[in-house]
């Protein structure tokens, strides 16, 4: 019997477990997926936290709750990945031999990287909403705080749900509309991008609510450091921005297993063919989601659209057949921007996010870089389709994980 090893139960590893497990002939290939966590989180539910809008059941549950049962499920440390001897090395000293390996350990955040961040003022005046645990402090902090200069932050890219970071900006607008203190919060979004969002396109259209919101934008703000004593970031131009709380989105890094096993470049990510999602460097590997280093968004979206057309690469390997060169790096994400509103992109390697219409040609019912309230409540949505079909490996209806031309206007950009 040939083995199977994903590393990883998060997102992008369960949805495969769940995949392979239901299309590879089970005689043949035993799977075993593995990770060191007792609990799954349902990542974009740390925006929501912060705001009461989620408690944290919503956004909790066991990893066993969604592993297939004839998955075997090793609840252990990696201490490395051997691929000249296709074995993983557990931190307890034991070995898992594998046949075939789906890398799917994600990305995390590293405050580190930034002198101070994590100071004297980590989840005092400087917190994070990328952890469960930095999210929940927050939420805290946010209840009793009486208002003043609230600086929302993003270190450098690439960054898990690169949009994030500026919904957090639109949901803090209405959060403290409703509370009847945004008079007294001065609103600020820092960026290393030279405007609000990755794609030129969506960021016509964000700057706009920016504006609508005043809400400031710092833009190409390179960050040397966090002065704890004297409540300012300070760039390497010399240019200060000075906070009274500051929500930042720290360097976001691989995992250091990577570092450990040789297989990661200067972030940690793995070299990855972005159109197969194999390893560059090793044939029998396979990478998907936050820890590869494809030009694609780091949400997870994308892992849900990777792991269909990484599951069909997988069965063509096994067979061995030549990969399909598929993978598109299509992204399809809502933009929460307060007041019970939403946009929605849609994009890929080539194609800058525009109007139109999705998942109907012409028909929507969802609009695509237009505010509406049906976006927003396709957002909420989302947790349940995340919880009940897509963690499981079922086939959303109507949405390819490659991206569909109908229905929109595209400008094309070279990757």
């Amino acid at each position: 019997m040939k083995h199977l090893v994903i590393l990883g139960a998060g997102t992008a590893g369960t949805m495969m477990a769940n995949h392979l497990h239901a299309t590879l002939h089970q005689p043949d290939w035993h799977i075993t997926i593995i990770d060191e966590r007792e609990k799954h989180y349902y990542q974009p539910g740390y925006l929501f936290l912060p705001f009461d809008i989620y408690e944290p059941e919503d956004i909790v549950k066991p990893i066993e709750q969604f592993i297939p049962k004839d998955v075997t499920l090793t609840k252990a440390k990696i201490e490395r990945i051997a691929p000249a001897e296709n074995k993983v090395v557990l931190a307890n000293g034991d070995e898992v031999s594998y046949d075939l390996l789906i890398i799917a350990t994600g990305a995390k955040i590293a405050p580190e990287e930034t002198t101070g961040m994590k100071g004297s003022e980590w989840h005092q005046s400087v917190f994070d909403f990328y952890t469960f645990e930095g999210a929940l402090a927050l939420r805290n902090k946010l209840r009793e705080w009486k208002g003043g200069k609230l600086v929302v932050h993003i270190t450098e890219m690439p960054i898990k749900c690169p949009v994030a970071p500026l919904e957090f900006a639109f949901l803090a607008d209405s959060y403290f509309k409703h509370k009847h203190m945004r008079d007294k919060v001065e609103i600020t979004f820092v960026t290393p991008l030279s405007g609000a969002f990755t794609k030129p396109k969506a960021t016509e259209a964000l700057q706009h609510l920016l504006d609508e919101k005043n809400i400031r934008i710092v833009s190409d703000f390179a960050i040397e450091s966090v002065d704890n004593d004297h409540k300012e970031m300070l760039d390497y131009s010399g240019q200060s921005v000075p906070f009274d709380l500051l929500v930042t989105v720290p360097t976001n890094k691989g995992d250091e297993l990577m570092e450990r096993s040789g297989m990661g470049d200067d972030l940690n990510y793995v070299p990855t063919n972005k159109a197969t999602l194999q390893s560059k460097e090793y044939a029998n590997v396979f990478v998907i989601g936050d820890a590869s280093n494809i030009p694609a968004s780091k949400a997870g979206s994308v892992a849900h659209f990777e792991a269909e057309i990484l599951t069909e690469n997988i069965l063509h390997y096994v067979k061995g057949e030549p990969l399909k060169e598929e993978f598109d790096g299509h992204a399809n994400c809502f933009i929460e921007t307060g007041n019970g509103k939403a946009l929605l992109i849609d994009f890929n390697y080539t194609h800058e996010p525009v109007e139109g219409s999705f998942p109907f040609p012409g028909v929507g019912p969802l609009r695509l870089l237009k505010e509406s309230r049906m976006n927003h409540l396709g957002k909420l949505a989302f947790k349940w389709i995340y919880w009940n079909m897509l963690l499981k490996g079922t086939h959303i209806p109507f949405v390819s994980a490659t991206m569909s031309e109908a229905g929109k206007h595209y400008e094309t950009t070279h990757q």
